[in-house]
């Protein structure tokens, strides 16, 4: 039977700015997919990122590129084939996901061995880069959170890392200077690091310079996340990292994704689970990868002013899932 493919752009209003060291965000802008079959509708969302060289412009051409594929039936094992990894592929494999499960009967706790229903995940809350004193205040209202993660650039990482530790002593905490650093910052910091209690550090270095952290040992468990998009990308990971951070709009769909996930794994390496800013038809997807993870940072909907209908909620730190038949199957 036909498909029939939609692919458009979306943009959802923030309730404050998110702001990282490359830059300030007021709106998710992201691409919506659906693939009808047989009047079964399966969804996915991608959010194109300009640090890879992505616009919604541009993913949306990526999908168009392959409609007749898409609607003539081609199915995930065919689709890593035709488009590469990233948020253009997210979109269409998600739909791909969705639209199986529903054509099956089945949904994604069935098909992953998940629990069922599933349970709620404990997510890390973003301490967006700011003033130390603004940080600290917004850390203050993420005190009773079981895991806050904070946003530093160069200017004063100390003195930002100091005033959301003193506003919110008990939370686990993850630092993501977002390629910010350099290695002076990720040597100098350990003792305060160690002495503020951090859990993880997050992509430290620029990707490029991350060569810099081979057989560098550090106190604190170090993630990649710039520096790996797929499973490939394991083969030159600096020793350095302990923990990767998958995020579907690098690996191109949640199949990428598994696969990263079990390699990463095989190699005696933690998992975290990401998103970008984005509504809950990216994070609904990411949950069979969250499930099962180290780390989990999905809290990209609670920034959002409206989400979609159904999606994911958060109540003090933990992440519920969205509305049964939201995305994922019946």
């Amino acid at each position: 039977m036909a498909r029939t493919l939609t692919a458009l752009g979306e943009s959802f209003p923030l309730a404050t700015p998110f702001r990282i060291s490359r830059g300030v965000k007021t709106a998710a802008d992201v691409v919506t997919v659906t693939l009808s079959e047989g009047g079964v509708i399966g969804r996915g969302e991608c959010v194109p990122y300009p640090r890879y060289g992505e616009s919604v412009e541009s993913s949306i051409i990526e999908i168009e590129a392959i409609r007749e594929a898409l609607e003539s039936g081609i199915d995930r094992s065919v689709l890593i084939d035709m488009l590469p990894a990233g948020a253009a592929r997210n979109a269409v494999d998600c739909a791909l996901w969705d639209l199986e499960l529903r054509l099956s009967g089945s949904d994604i706790a069935t098909a992953m061995g998940l629990a069922r229903p599933l349970t709620p995940i404990a997510t890390a809350m973003t301490v967006g880069l700011d003033t130390p004193d603004a940080m600290g205040l917004a850390a203050a209202a993420l005190a009773d959170v079981p895991l806050i993660k904070v946003k530093v650039d160069r200017t004063d990482p100390a003195a930002q890392l100091r005033a959301v530790r003193a506003a919110a002593p008990s939370p686990r905490m993850i630092v993501d200077p977002n390629e910010s650093w350099t290695m002076a910052e990720v040597s100098d910091l350990q003792a305060l690091m160690i002495d503020l209690r951090v859990d993880l550090l997050e992509q430290p270095l620029p990707a490029h310079e991350d060569g810099d952290l081979n057989g560098f040992s550090s106190a604190i468990l170090i993630a990649a996340d710039e520096s790996i998009h797929v499973a490939a990308d394991l083969d030159s990971l600096p020793d350095g990292y302990g923990v990767v951070n998958i995020k579907l709009d690098k690996t191109g769909g949640l199949t990428a994704a598994l696969d990263l996930a079990q390699a990463a794994r095989a190699r005696g390496l933690g998992v975290m689970t990401g998103c970008m800013i984005c509504s809950s038809l990216s994070v609904a997807p990411a949950w069979a990868i969250a499930a099962d993870s180290d780390f989990v940072d999905l809290d990209g909907p609670l920034w959002l002013s409206v989400d979609r209908e159904g999606g994911v909620t958060g109540v003090r730190g933990h992440l519920l899932p969205a509305q049964p038949g939201f995305w994922g199957g019946l």
